[in-house]
């Protein structure tokens, strides 16, 4: 059972990658779901991002302020950097938990791992393949003003925090052009499953 490491910049269509897998049969992790479930309120790592960042970065009801800490981080390097390091090994130790679990399923054809830090966070060790989805810097820009509602510094800010599409491309064993329609996209996709 291979596990695939999927990866690509903010606004890239990655989800939509994983999405077009899981119709296809492969069990997806979410890294993005698991990061939610372990900052919810009164978890350790919430109680630990509270503490470094401080209570202006809570709503009322208690729940971690997600668009405020975003705007902090994607503005700050090293504030980014504290948050990965309290966020990042818990990420990890939930997916390969994952991982084995669905590995002693045994019926998948194969495991995808979500997440958009995949080698920033050096988790394309876990994974046997690393699939990149591309697209161009205007169309990720555009993606991402109009899915966050975001404006275009903020979402320049967002895309430059990550790291650059031209050095992930070094470490992809494929790589999904999603710069065109969804068509072309699922095309890709199926070839690649195909070959598995």
């Amino acid at each position: 059972m291979k596990v695939i490491g999927l990866t690509g910049g903010i606004a890239c269509g990655k989800s939509t990658v994983a999405a077009m897998l899981a119709d296809l049969g492969a069990a997806v992790i979410d890294a993005d779901v698991i990061a939610r479930e372990i900052t919810k309120k009164g978890t350790p790592v919430w109680h630990r991002i509270k503490e470094t960042f401080g209570d202006e970065y809570l709503l009322p009801d208690g729940e971690l302020d997600r668009k405020k800490l975003g705007e902090l981080v994607f503005a700050n390097a090293e504030a980014l950097k504290k948050l990965n390091a309290i966020t990042h090994p818990v990420i990890q130790q939930q997916v390969l938990a994952k991982i084995d679990r669905l590995k002693s399923m045994g019926s998948y054809k194969a495991i995808v791992v979500d997440a958009a830090l995949l080698i920033e966070a050096g988790w394309h060790h876990m994974v046997d393949e690393v699939w990149l989805v591309v697209t161009d810097r205007e169309t990720q820009i555009e993606r991402l003003m109009k899915r966050n509602g975001l404006t275009r510094q903020q979402a320049l800010n967002r895309i430059n925090s990550q790291m650059d599409q031209d050095i992930k491309r070094r470490y992809a064993d494929r790589i999904i052009d999603n710069s065109r329609d969804m068509e072309y996209t699922r095309k890709q996709v199926e070839q690649l499953w195909a070959e598995l």
